[in-house]
């Protein structure tokens, strides 16, 4: 992930993001793979429930946190 303008990944929303939803299909990667989804404030709950149904959400972290990380 990069410093670029960050655009939630709900179909159709343009909206910044703020949140990093990770998750991993555990049929098809590795327990420790992250893919990600980004989301604002009015998608979260919704992409994080979409995830969590499928037991594949591992964890939900600010969009600044989750950077900061990276740069460590």
């Amino acid at each position: 992930m990069t410093n670029d303008p960050a655009v939630c990944s709900a179909k159709g929303c343009r909206s910044a993001a703020v949140w990093v939803l990770a998750w991993n299909n555990p049929k098809l990667h590795t327990p420790e793979r992250r893919k990600t989804w980004l989301a604002c404030e009015e998608h979260r709950a919704h992409l994080s429930d979409f995830l969590g149904m499928r037991n594949f959400l591992k964890d939900v972290v600010a969009l600044e946190t989750w950077r900061a990380r990276e740069r460590e």
